[in-house]
């Protein structure tokens, strides 16, 4: 069977306009794929935690990149969800830098840079806590983009006058 191929703007950044597209859009008919395909506890389990998201940070944009793995984006990667056979992982991009207090990372957890949640079949997850991750991680994306914009624009407005 062969795989159709897939637009460049769901596989790599997105385009200006993903920004914008809602449930309809090529990326999330991608996730909806992935997670029909499964057909088990692990679907159920990223169907869950995609809707999560979608409560928690309703902006967020949603991707597909690196052979298929569902990105959610907010102001840069908040986090992937990919699915093993014993698990599925939503794996923070800058997770090392947010609060933890329920202690829900459980994977990643030697770097300084990603955390990770391992959702195994039969876990409950606790739904607030992961909420106020989601949302802290779309705050801290925001945060590090408006110091870019601001270390840009202050050595044009040292230079004017």
């Amino acid at each position: 069977m062969s795989t159709p191929t897939k637009p460049a703007s769901s596989l790599g950044r997105a385009s200006p306009k993903a920004a914008t597209q809602g449930p309809g859009d090529p990326a999330s008919a991608l996730i909806d794929a992935k997670i029909k395909g499964l057909a088990d506890w692990r679907g159920e389990t990223l169907a869950h935690l995609r809707k999560l998201m979608h409560e928690a940070v309703p902006e967020v944009v949603e991707e597909v990149k690196w052979m298929g793995v569902p990105v959610w984006s907010h102001a840069g990667i908040l986090c992937t969800g990919e699915t093993y056979k014993q698990a599925v992982k939503m794996t923070f991009a800058k997770g090392a830098s947010l609060p933890d207090p329920k202690g829900l990372f459980n994977s990643s957890l030697e770097g300084n840079t990603r955390r990770a949640i391992d959702v195994r079949e039969g876990e409950v997850v606790n739904e607030a806590a992961l909420k106020a991750l989601f949302r802290a991680a779309a705050d801290f994306n925001g945060l590090q983009a408006a110091q870019k914009k601001t270390k840009t624009k202050a050595p044009a407005a040292r230079n004017a006058g």
